[in-house]
């Protein structure tokens, strides 16, 4: 490796708790939590997306416009997921 080429224990580490976050959700799957087990769930993939995104898809050391890219996406998201909800959680304010 040259001296520009970065390092690549970054990697091996963001490997290691992609690896652990994996394991901590089938863990997950085995304890009664109730609501909260959905939650917790949602909470350990979005951090498993966070770390693939940042590092993998070398989003930390890009531009401007890619992060304007990923804000976009994740607004639209934002807006397709409560417009959803707000179908599901409204079907039965209307008795027919």
């Amino acid at each position: 490796m040259d001296e520009t080429s970065p390092s690549a224990a970054p990697y091996y580490v963001v490997f290691a708790a992609l690896v652990v976050l994996t394991l901590a959700t089938v863990g997950l799957s085995f304890c009664p939590l109730g609501n909260w087990h959905t939650v917790i769930g949602l909470a350990i993939a979005t951090v498993k997306a966070a770390l693939v995104a940042l590092f993998f898809m070398h989003l930390l050391h890009s531009q401007r416009l890619t992060w304007l890219a990923l804000g976009a996406g994740l607004f639209w998201l934002a807006i397709l997921m409560s417009l959803t909800l707000a179908d599901y959680l409204t079907r039965d304010w209307l008795a027919y």
